[in-house]
């Protein structure tokens, strides 16, 4: 990363912007790191959309990381300033990942940037008009292997439950959905990455606690 948090060059010429985690100390993309800012409070609050004023503080989107940064009071470390970290910090970023993907999904929807149930799923895959795939991590496993995500990186969602999903449609439950391409697809695929990642993290401590 080049100093001052600029872009660094990638392969592809594009640039990717790397932030650096209080935690880890490794410099990546963004796109696996949760920013926090402090409030006029004293209080950290996590700022998925990195929208909001002030300098930012950024965490790995790792349950163990962010429970590490509070425990050790690496916030007020980072922040030069005594700050109060709310309780849970995981799970309240959980629930603000899960909101977020819901809602970006829901504003694809309006956009008609998003298709919701099997036939106009599979219409779309067929004609090549689907980005991503979105099925319910409790549907039916024999019904969801018999659509195909499109051939290319990051272009399937298995994180969300039926009930979730259909949230995002105004539907009881949804099983599969589809994200045309843009740049509301990429939003929803490295977000649901954040999310899945959590959830990976707590069904494995729930395993460990059995």
């Amino acid at each position: 990363m080049t100093r001052g948090g600029r872009a660094k060059d990638t392969p592809d010429g594009t640039g990717s912007p790397e932030r650096r985690c209080i935690v880890t100390g490794e410099s990546q993309p963004r796109g696996g790191l949760i920013r926090f800012v402090v409030g006029p409070d004293g209080l950290v609050v996590p700022d998925l959309a990195a929208k909001l004023p002030g300098r930012g503080i950024w965490v790995s989107a790792d349950r163990a990381a962010l429970e590490q940064a509070a425990r050790k009071k690496l916030f007020s470390r980072a922040a030069r300033q005594p700050v109060q970290v709310p309780d849970d910090l995981p799970g309240l970023v959980h629930d603000l990942l899960l909101r977020r993907v819901v809602e970006l999904i829901a504003l694809a929807r309006k956009s008609g940037q998003a298709v919701a149930g099997y036939e106009k799923v599979r219409d779309w895959l067929a004609r090549g008009d689907a980005r991503v795939l979105i099925q319910a991590q409790d549907g039916s496993a024999r019904g969801k292997t018999k659509l195909r995500p499109p051939e290319r990186p990051d272009s399937h969602i298995t994180c969300l439950n039926a009930q979730e999903l259909g949230l995002a449609f105004g539907r009881e439950h949804v099983i599969h959905a589809a994200l045309a391409a843009g740049g509301l697809a990429s939003r929803v695929v490295e977000e649901a990455a954040k999310l899945a990642r959590m959830r990976e993290q707590i069904g494995a401590t729930i395993a460990g606690e059995e």
